[in-house]
């Protein structure tokens, strides 16, 4: 049953690397863009609010200069207007003709509240509602800051046009209210004036002026006049603002202007007047100066918000998305260990790894478990190819990733041998060096390019050889040429001596096989000399020996196919030999003698060969009489012995691998312990032991060494006090620091460190025993 591990996302940390990284993505943008459109809007509308405010308080400034010039204006008229004469209005019958004029005159502007005309000198004053004596003047209108003499004075003697500032002014009836006084001089037709008019107009006329054409403006506004004191003002501050806030408030450029007040940032918009030299000044905190920015700004903070809402959800579903695939390879990875000494379960995991780094970790040991095969492989590869042939044919690709390329037109196989097995160190270094050489190699002189690999027996190896024509040379001469550089190449390593069996040539490799049996026919029917030397299949004529019209050649190559267990070979050379049988004018004792002298180049193979029951498959006599009958026969019987040679094979090679793991189980703790050694005391090649090694123990040859090792040296670690090194060497490794190392990256502590946390002393044991 397959259980199905759910992954836990925000255990990992490669999936919240995962998704921070989306958000990292999504809100490094986004926060661009947001900075960007808010900076942008922001400006944008606090430019525009300052310039409307800027043109509202200008539209304010030339209103109020308006007015006054129209109180100007008025002051002018009433100078030249009869009915305001002196004479006209002290007469009694005239007096109230002048009353009625300044009343005509002050229903004239919308801010007069009150207006006044004196004579200078004259103890009377006269306004549009009739005349008082100065004295009740003052009695009836009393100024906070304003003191009735000095209102007589400024009356007589004020010489030009002059505001005062707002003043509390309580009349008669008890009311009170804030009011400017606007004095005009009247100088008509002389230097020297000779009345004052006098206008009453009420702070709130001003500053609601100003309010109406800002349009509800909740801020403070404020009038100077031309020395910076303070003519009217509406405030909306808690507190009245100290002469060094006014003051800072004085003489501002035209514009909007940012300042500090109370700590707290304020807004001002400042026009001055080109009519008086007034300035028109309005006060209010940035923050509600500039609401719909802020207003703004919660929008975008807002949309910003979901924004990275939506996001944080869209980037948790693609770091899912993305985790899924490498949480199920880093699974598949942790349930396909690499074959090693795993560390007891209650070890704790001092290096924990992210699942990337699993996934590193074992393709990183696959590929080196790959590495460390690929040369075997490589050469079992050709080993089925060399035996098999066409029955053999490689899975597209495969050829490619051993690195061996089939493009020559041409293919033959050679056979090395020597006839004893290397006795000495330098003989057996020789071997491997041009084992080494003959792996894989190259003659561009020649077009050719051959492939080695190693035969199980220990003292043979197989050429593949691939060429195209090259010049003028035909197919046998350069086939020479190729055997003799190989042949001189190998005459250069030391004193080995070997001899070369060459088969012959097709186009192509798929008849690879039948040239292989022919080289090796070829090699054991050569002739030897002192120097070595090699031998033709193709040299094997009449001059070797040919029996009963079966041509010799034919006969070598059933044999050595049969001892290859090669059945297609051998199925091929039992045709080719019963074509003699079919000879024309044959007579029936003659073909009876050339089938015998087949059945007994078949029976002497298996008897060579240690298979002796196959009695029940051997050709009846009658089956003499008919060449087609016995064809068949004579092909059943091959057929049954190949399976027999090869079961037979098989048998011994596990007979085999079991003595030589017995041996290992036994000397693991030998440091001379290798792949040489075993090679050499069995008798078989390198690459056919390490390749059978693995099929029968499922590790390599090194890993199953270490994995003894390791046993025995954590068995050591956790019942004995013996010292670490005395430990090493005794298991077989001579190199200390090498092995605390691979000791250290199996288990994840070093061996002390093992030793503490897992073991007790060996006195300890002995006292629970």
């Amino acid at each position: 049953m397959k259980v199905t591990v759910k992954p836990s996302y925000f255990k990992s940390r490669l999936f919240l690397k995962y998704i921070s990284s989306y958000l990292f993505v999504l809100l490094i943008p986004l926060l661009c863009l947001t900075f960007v459109l808010y900076h942008n809007t922001a400006s944008n509308l606090r430019s525009q609010i300052e310039q409307s405010h800027l043109n509202q308080l200008t539209q304010a400034e030339t209103i109020v200069d308006t007015h006054l010039q129209q109180l100007n204006d008025i002051a002018s008229r009433a100078a030249y207007d009869p009915n305001l004469s002196r004479y006209r209005v002290h007469d009694a019958y005239y007096s109230l003709e002048a009353i009625d004029t300044l009343g005509n005159y002050k229903a004239a502007s919308p801010i007069i509240d009150e207006m006044f005309l004196y004579f200078r000198g004259d103890p009377r004053i006269y306004s549009s509602v009739g005349m008082y004596d100065l004295d009740v003047f003052a009695d009836k209108y009393r100024f906070r800051n304003w003191s009735a003499q000095t209102v007589e004075r400024d009356l007589n003697e004020v010489r030009y046009t002059t505001m005062r500032p707002a003043d509390r002014v309580e009349r008669a009836s008890g009311y009170a209210q804030s009011t400017l006084v606007y004095l005009v001089p009247l100088v008509p037709n002389s230097p020297n004036p000779h009345g004052t008019l006098m206008y009453f107009v009420k702070e709130s006329s001003l500053t609601g002026l100003i309010d109406s054409i800002l349009g509800g403006y909740e801020g403070s506004s404020y009038i100077f006049d031309a020395e910076g004191q303070v003519l009217a003002v509406k405030s909306n501050q808690d507190e009245p603002l100290d002469s060094q806030a006014l003051g800072s408030l004085v003489s501002l450029p035209t514009g909007t202007h940012s300042i500090q007040i109370g700590g707290v940032p304020h807004s001002v918009v400042s026009v001055k007047s080109e009519l008086n030299g007034w300035e028109y000044v309005t006060l209010m905190p940035s923050s509600q100066f500039f609401s719909s920015v802020l207003h703004i700004r919660t929008f975008i903070v807002a949309l910003f918000s979901i924004v990275v809402v939506f996001g944080g959800v869209g980037a948790l579903l693609l770091a899912r998305r993305q985790y899924s695939p490498i949480f199920q390879l880093s699974e598949f990875a942790e349930s396909k260990p690499v074959s090693r000494s795993h560390p007891p379960d209650s070890l704790p995991d001092t290096h924990p790894l992210n699942e990337l780094e699993r996934i590193r970790s074992a393709l990183q040991a696959y590929s080196e478990r790959a590495d460390l095969q690929e040369p075997y492989a490589r050469n079992h590869f050709l080993l089925m190819l060399l035996r098999h042939g066409d029955d053999a044919s490689p899975t597209p690709g495969q050829p490619e990733s051993f690195g061996l390329d089939f493009g020559r037109s041409h293919y033959f196989a050679m056979l090395i041998g020597r006839e004893h097995s290397a006795g000495t160190p330098e003989e057996a270094r020789d071997w491997r060096l041009m084992l080494t050489m003959l792996t894989e190699a190259e003659y561009p002189e020649l077009g050719a390019r051959l492939y080695g690999a190693e035969l199980p027996k220990p003292d043979q190896i197989a050429l593949i050889v691939g060429f195209d024509p090259v010049g003028d040379l035909d197919e046998s001469a350069q086939i020479g040429r190729i055997v003799q550089a190989v042949y001189d190449h190998l005459q250069g390593i030391g004193r080995l001596n070997p001899s070369l069996g060459i088969g012959t040539c097709s186009a192509g490799p798929e008849r690879l096989s039948q040239s292989f049996i022919e080289a090796c026919s070829a090699f054991e029917s050569r002739t030897r000399t002192t120097g070595g030397s090699f031998a033709y299949f193709s040299d094997l004529t009449e001059e070797t020996g040919q029996a009963n019209w079966v041509p010799k050649t034919v006969l070598l190559k059933l044999a050595q196919s049969l001892k290859q267990g090669s059945a297609d070979v051998a199925a091929h050379s039992i045709t080719e030999a019963a074509a003699s049988l079919r000879a024309p004018g044959l007579s029936a004792r003659y073909m009876r003698c050339i089938g015998f002298d087949i059945l007994n180049t078949i029976l002497k193979t298996a008897d060579e060969a240690g298979v002796d029951n196959l009695y029940g498959s051997i050709p009846s006599i009658e089956a003499f009489s008919s060449p087609d009958e016995l064809e068949q026969s004579f092909l059943q019987l091959v057929n049954r012995l190949c399976e027999q040679i090869e079961q037979k094979e098989e048998c011994e090679t596990h007979t085999l691998m079991d003595t030589i793991v017995a041996y290992i189980d036994e000397h693991y703790a030998d440091h001379s312990l290798s792949l040489e050694t075993i090679s050499h005391n069995y008798s078989i090649s390198m690459s056919y032991f390490s390749r059978s090694f693995k099929e029968k123990v499922g590790t390599n040859f090194v890993q199953y060494i270490w994995q003894k090792r390791m046993a025995a040296a954590i068995v050591e670690l956790t019942t004995t006090d013996e010292p670490l090194k005395e430990i090493i060497q005794r298991i077989g490794y001579q190199d200390t620091p090498n092995f605390i190392r691979k000791f250290k990256k199996e288990t994840g502590h070093t061996p002390g460190q093992y030793r503490k946390l897992f073991s007790g002393t060996a006195s300890e044991l002995q006292e629970k025993a």
